[in-house]
């Protein structure tokens, strides 16, 4: 019931958000009398703080319309190859003829996006930074209560096996980055895929900020997996979508109960930042508001993870460790990480990850152990956060140029 008071809830305060929003533009509108009027703006920002954290946010769009390919600047052009019930996968693509494109000659990139909450865009800037020297690719995870029952479930095993499909319809000249979450699908589809001898392997796979081993420099999130017993996440967060939705009837991890933990993780770094726009909107300065409101307008939109997928990540990834004590057996096939000889590997963290903490990712290094030392890379990014990682000042000038010659190296 409680998914169904939540949309009672989202539909009374609909319309007092867009009351809110309207009250907000005719207190700033310089055509209406009433922003003459004295605090118009401090009665304004105060509507305009009631309509953002009342109303709904949909999914953002990527926005991606150019890049810089050396002194060119290229459009870009978002197309669909392939359409799963559960994902997309997107590709970027650059608005040249065949010959130009051959001429610029980019490794192909698959990034993976993680399906723990927000959309895929939350790595916008990621693909930005990668789009200059890279063909980007990446997986466009599907709100769960957007698929009718009629599609199946959806298991973490079926999460690998669209990793494997992914990567053998671009391979086998394909280079994987997994951010997060997917560190360790992904690396569970490499792995299945090496055992198999399988002539599409990557070239390479970056990981990023992931739960390879969690029981590294636990952090709150590791903890709540931990601290709970496995059935107390069955009976707690686990709801049937609405009947107003395409889902009606499928047993999810709603979207807004994961906004609400990762809220409840930094609640006064949050009210503070709210605080802040509060005044930013008062002073004027519409530069620091528009970057709030950036931020929340990805932060705060948030999806459906699909029930079964969900449970089995807490047990399999955060109760079990199954990976890293090597007894992961996918449909009755072991995960076999030492089975990868061929396939370069670069692990990155951030220093002040809160997340997946330091040492959690680079635990690939150790299990991947017939990767020759050659072929392995890693780093800690200093002063970095778990955002921080793939969005950010830090991103963009210190870890996308280390990804891109680690890419390189490996073609």
């Amino acid at each position: 019931m409680l998914y169904q008071f939540h949309e009672l809830n989202r539909a009374f305060l609909n319309p007092l958000t867009q009351w809110a929003e309207a009250s907000a533009k005719l207190f700033t509108n310089p055509v209406s009398p009433l922003a003459h009027t004295p605090f118009s703006q401090r009665i304004a920002a105060g509507y305009e703080l009631m309509f953002r954290l009342g109303k709904d946010y949909e999914k953002p769009e990527f926005g991606l319309t150019s890049t810089t390919v050396g002194k060119q600047v290229v459009e870009i052009a978002q197309r669909t190859e392939l359409i799963k019930p559960f994902c997309k996968l997107l590709h970027f693509k650059k608005a040249l003829d065949d010959k130009e494109l051959a001429k610029l000659d980019q490794p192909k990139v698959l990034l993976v996006a993680p399906l723990s909450g927000h959309h895929a865009t939350l790595l916008r800037d990621t693909v930005r930074g990668l789009l200059p020297l890279h063909d980007v690719y990446i997986t466009d995870w599907t709100d769960a209560r957007m698929v009718p029952l009629s599609e199946g479930p959806f298991h973490l095993h079926d999460y690998i096996y669209y990793v494997q499909e992914f990567i053998r319809l671009l391979g086998p000249d394909v280079h994987v980055i997994s951010v997060c979450q997917p560190t360790v699908p992904v690396l569970a589809a490499i792995s299945l895929m090496a055992t198999e001898n399988d002539p599409k392997l990557p070239k390479s796979m970056t990981m990023m900020g992931g739960p390879i081993d969690p029981r590294n420099s636990p952090t709150q999130v590791n903890n709540l997996a931990t601290e709970k017993k496995f059935s107390w996440f069955e009976n707690t967060v686990i709801y049937g979508v609405p009947a107003n939705y395409p889902g009606y009837g499928r047993k999810v991890y709603p979207g807004f109960l994961q906004h609400t933990g990762f809220v409840a993780m930094n609640p006064d770094r949050h009210a503070q930042s709210h605080w802040d726009y509060y005044q930013n909107l008062i002073k004027g300065d519409d530069e620091s508001a528009e970057q709030h409101r950036k931020f929340y307008d990805e932060y705060n939109a948030v999806l459906d993870l699909p029930a079964e997928y969900y449970l089995e990540t807490i047990k399999t990834v955060f109760q079990e460790f199954r990976l890293p004590k090597g007894t992961w057996e996918v449909q009755g096939k072991l995960v076999r990480p030492q089975d990868i000889k061929t396939v370069a590997l670069f692990t990155v963290e951030g220093e002040l990850d809160d997340i997946s903490g330091p040492g959690q990712t680079q635990a690939a290094h150790k299990i991947c152990s017939n990767i020759p030392d050659s072929m392995k890379q890693d780093f800690v990014a200093p002063g970095c956060g778990h955002y921080g990682i793939f969005s950010g000042r830090r991103w963009r000038e210190l870890i996308c140029p280390k990804i891109g010659e680690f890419i390189q190296k490996y073609r």
